[in-house]
């Protein structure tokens, strides 16, 4: 096969991933409680916002497919999101979700592992300082 160079330019202005969801309510409160916001609605489908990034939650599973989902989040601290979600998730109303404290990685950030409700993981990372 031939690697052609177009130096094609696609112009993205945004990039909205698929992640699905085992209980599409619980996902959906889930990442309610995380401070997203849902921006449309339907019987299959959630636009949840933060700011300016969005994804879609669906009302589909597929245990393998979830499972190997991972979402990359810079947040401003790592360790705050961790006491964070910690104290949202310690009543127990989001199933499965579970969150580890924060951990240097060795491609320099701090990162904070959350697993929603349907095993999705979120890194949260913390840039460390050149």
């Amino acid at each position: 096969m031939t690697n052609l160079n177009l130096n094609l330019n696609l112009n993205l202005t945004d990039v909205r991933p698929f992640i699905g969801s085992q209980d599409f309510e619980v996902s959906k409160a889930f990442y309610e409680a995380l401070g997203w916001t849902t921006e449309y609605l339907d019987d299959q489908l959630a636009l949840m916002a933060n700011g300016d990034h969005r994804f879609y939650l669906q009302r589909y599973y597929q245990k393998d497919w979830l499972e190997n989902t991972m979402l990359h989040l810079t947040v401003a601290d790592a360790a705050a999101c961790h006491a964070q979600i910690a104290a949202v998730l310690a009543n127990g109303a989001y199933g499965d979700a579970r969150v580890a404290p924060p951990k240097q990685e060795d491609y320099g950030a701090l990162v904070t592992h959350v697993w929603d409700p349907a095993g999705v993981l979120l890194h949260l990372a913390q840039w460390n300082d050149a």
